[in-house]
């Protein structure tokens, strides 16, 4: 993993400003003689910088974005805490942690940190920019901010803004976050317990009914207590506790219901994206309830150059990273060539 520190002022979308920034980052491949071979991949909510870690199948050695023929970015984005500037990083004004005092973000100010770092990089072209879930916020966003550096899009499980069913999910993983009695001291663990919670929240909205009847479905009927399907929850609540941050969490879910493509661009989403003419591949999971078909349909009935695609997935949301078969599939027949 790689490090690129910004010294001068980040200046919000609110306003706020971070006196500097550092953006972690992690490439693959050799950038070709003209620049021409670059894939930028976006990270979902809880990821990180590396693309070859949290979507494998679909980016690495032998994949559809292949090290041996891209250069291969992935970017940590801002509010995280796998790098990148973010609730646990010092606060230049106290020489202590910002735990609970770092402003709140949008996803343009991430994707204002990506363009920072692709500057340092050298990279005036991106081939191919790919995102799903809150990956697929920041690739929209990008290809309207820069408009003429962005010539593909790979988009899947996404929307062209935050629905009320997610701003919904959000809070209330956030009432969870804000029910745990730590929430709000400043140290590293705070708010834990609610983090678990709120994890156990996101799984029902990243699976669904079918998938839960047929992998957690307990075989004895004679049982009062412990259930499969509670222990699945405590399970994934216990593991992203290990690996990710209260503070964290919390932001990013409040810069997700900021997602509006149409804000501050005269509030029209359907004008937003007519604007986005780069070639672009839409494919939904139709068993997502997150971010149901109805928001590719919509994304790609008014994106000029948009193909959409829908896949069957047992899986949910979670298709979009478990589903790298079909993916791949669908990726390599339509990926323009280099």
């Amino acid at each position: 993993m790689s490090v690129f520190e910004y010294t001068g002022d980040f200046v919000l979308e609110n306003g706020r400003v971070l006196k500097g920034i550092t953006v972690a980052y992690q490439t693959y491949g050799t950038l070709n003689a003209n620049k021409s071979n670059v894939i930028w991949v976006c990270h979902a909510l809880t990821a990180n910088a590396d693309p070859a870690d949290w979507w494998k199948g679909v980016v690495g050695e032998g994949c559809v974005i292949d090290p041996a023929k891209h250069f291969i970015v992935g970017a940590n984005i801002l509010g995280s805490c796998y790098g990148s500037t973010g609730p646990l990083h010092t606060n230049p004004a106290t020489k202590q942690p910002y735990y609970s005092d770092f402003p709140s973000i949008t996803i343009r100010d991430m994707v204002n940190a990506h363009i920072l770092l692709r500057e340092h990089l050298g990279i005036e072209k991106i081939h191919l920019l790919m995102g799903g879930s809150m990956g697929g916020y920041q690739a929209l966003e990008w290809s309207i901010m820069e408009k003429e550096r962005i010539e593909n899009l790979f988009l899947i499980a996404t929307s062209p803004s935050e629905s009320a069913w997610g701003v919904s999910v959000h809070t209330a993983q956030r009432l969870a976050i804000e029910a745990d009695a730590t929430w709000r001291d400043h140290r590293p663990d705070a708010g834990s317990r609610g983090l678990k919670a709120a994890r156990a929240i996101g799984i029902l909205t990243y699976r669904n009914y079918a998938i839960f009847q047929d992998k957690q479905t307990d075989p004895d009927p004679e049982k009062i207590d412990d259930f499969r399907a509670s222990s699945y929850l405590i399970y994934q609540g216990d593991k992203l506790v290990k690996r990710f941050n209260a503070y964290s969490y919390w932001l990013l879910t409040k810069a997700m219901d900021s997602h509006h493509l149409g804000r501050k661009r005269g509030g029209d989403l359907i004008k937003a994206l007519q604007s986005i003419t780069q070639k672009t591949l839409v494919i939904g999971i139709r068993s997502d309830i997150l971010c149901p078909l109805d928001e590719q349909r919509f994304m790609a009935a008014h994106m000029p150059n948009a193909q959409l695609i829908e896949i069957d997935s047992a899986y949910g949301h979670d298709g979009f990273i478990i589903e790298t078969k079909q993916i791949t599939d669908h990726l390599q027949q339509w990926m323009p060539e280099l």
